[in-house]
């Protein structure tokens, strides 16, 4: 969620003093890009997973301040509600061995994290959506304390003026009213980050969004909610609709929502996201920072509060130069760490094949049916049929088999990744795809065996989580 806030309680004034330096951040950026300021470095490849505090009866555990304090780790931090937490891996270059050093560091920091919750009487789980939440555990006595996140209720709520409204139909149909955005709690994500140069951002980008329905069929590990069978990956839906505020004044359901795919391809220049931010977006979070416009603090932090599931951002490389990072936010967290670094290895490879691609082809799908795939493929999983770059329909796992692994092969071979590792990592993919069974499909076949028993099938998840072995392999018993 980004940086703290000093207070959650503004007046009119703040969001005017905001909205004034957030212009005139937005304008400098675009001066720097233009000018071709920002860095231009090889790129780099990091990321984030969520988790969620369990106690011994599978249930979530609100105690992420007493775990994380004790823990005190700097790759660790807060998460929106008491019950979940972030773990962070750092920056890695993409190219040889930086496959295996991002699974050394996040399985380092993982078993560290577990230890640790052990040591409490806890349990850690990555999972996309925890099959025991009940809708009565997200409140705000379970929010965490942190300043950011009740402004961000109290905004959102004022935007829209009437309960969050949630209505997913998948296999079976959830249709629930809420009173606070904890519903958003309900989703836990791998948000993966390619830092790209400048000058190649605006493919790198749309190489993102077109992968995006593929990368979110393989890793769906969100079927359940409430005890309800929706989508594969009910974390897309469940998202959108949990923080439905829009645009145009600030209007619900405005043409461009907060949570959302987006509203096109990048045509020109990365910028054009950044000044449809500015344009569209009305501020949530106004807090002032007494700090130089080069710094970025307003830019970034209403950018934070803008969820397209690809979104830009802005950083800085080690000498200070701004960089430009692609977050794409759409894989589920889980089911283990291996599986976790073969879904990085799988979208940094394929993303850079399409971005070669579309050095020197302009378009290669409508938005619109960019759009369709991915929604399809999150509600449908590797059962889902999508309109690939020849136009026609095809069913995912042959399309991912006789292309698509071959184009992520050959973007990180690219990259000048590690022969081997390329091989190890999306031999993982290719398991999974020829079983046909990601987290979702394992939690499917799992309640088709001993219906409605959503402990036993937590408990069973989290030993073979332990385990490390990647889902594809996994047995129920």
């Amino acid at each position: 969620m980004g940086q703290e806030v000093r207070s959650h309680i503004y007046q009119p004034a703040d969001f005017q003093r905001f909205q004034q330096q957030l212009a005139v951040e937005t304008r400098l950026l675009e001066q720097l890009i233009i000018q071709g300021a920002c860095s231009e470095r090889s790129p780099v490849a990091g990321f984030e997973i969520e988790a969620w505090l369990l106690d011994d009866e599978m249930r979530p555990a609100p105690c992420n301040a007493a775990y994380l304090s004790s823990f005190n780790n700097p790759l660790a931090s807060a998460e929106l509600a008491k019950f979940t937490i972030e773990l962070n891996t750092p920056p890695a270059p993409l190219m040889d061995k930086a496959l295996t050093r991002l699974n050394e560091d996040l399985l380092s920091t993982w078993q560290q994290a577990d230890r640790h919750a052990r040591n409490m009487q806890l349990q850690l789980l990555m999972i996309g959506t925890l099959p025991t939440l009940r809708q009565d555990d997200l409140h705000l006595g379970n929010m965490s304390d942190m300043n950011r996140y009740r402004a961000l209720n109290e905004q959102v709520l004022k935007s829209r003026n009437k309960p969050i409204h949630l209505d997913i139909v998948g296999h079976e149909h959830l249709k629930i009213d809420h009173y606070d955005v904890m519903l958003e709690a309900a989703a836990t994500s791998f948000q993966l980050h390619l830092q790209c140069p400048l000058s190649l951002t605006v493919h790198y980008y749309n190489a993102s969004i077109l992968a995006s329905a593929p990368l979110v069929a393989l890793c769906a590990n969100a079927p359940f909610m409430f005890g309800n069978d929706l989508w594969h990956e009910s974390r897309i839906p469940l998202f959108e609709q949990a923080v439905a505020a829009g645009g145009l004044g600030g209007a619900a359901y405005g043409p461009l929502w907060r949570v959302s795919f987006g509203s096109d391809f990048a045509r020109h220049s990365i910028f054009e996201c950044f000044a449809e931010n500015l344009a569209h977006f009305p501020v949530l979070l106004p807090e002032y920072f007494v700090t130089e416009p080069e710094n970025f603090q307003h830019l970034r932090l209403h950018n934070g509060t803008i969820w397209r599931w690809n979104r830009p951002l802005v950083g800085f490389d080690d000498n200070g130069t701004p960089h430009i990072r692609i977050e794409q936010r759409t894989p589920s967290a889980g089911p283990t760490v291996i599986d976790t670094i073969a879904n990085a290895a799988f979208f940094y490879g394929l993303c850079q094949n399409l971005c070669e691609q579309l050095q020197t082809q302009r378009t290669l799908l409508p938005f619109a049916q960019a759009k369709d795939n991915f929604y399809q493929a999150a509600r449908h999983g590797l059962e889902t049929q999508i309109v690939w770059l020849n136009e026609q329909k095809q069913r995912l796992p042959q399309l991912l088999e006789n292309e698509l692994l071959p184009r992520a092969a050959l973007g990180l071979q690219s990259l000048h990744i590690n022969a081997a590792d390329i091989t190890l990592y999306l031999d993982i993919i290719r398991q999974r795809v020829a079983s046909l069974q990601n987290g979702s499909t394992w939690q499917y076949r799992f309640m088709q065996k001993y219906p409605g028993d959503f402990v036993a099938m937590t408990r069973c998840y989290l030993d073979n989580q332990r385990r490390n072995r990647p889902v594809g392999e996994w047995d129920t018993p």
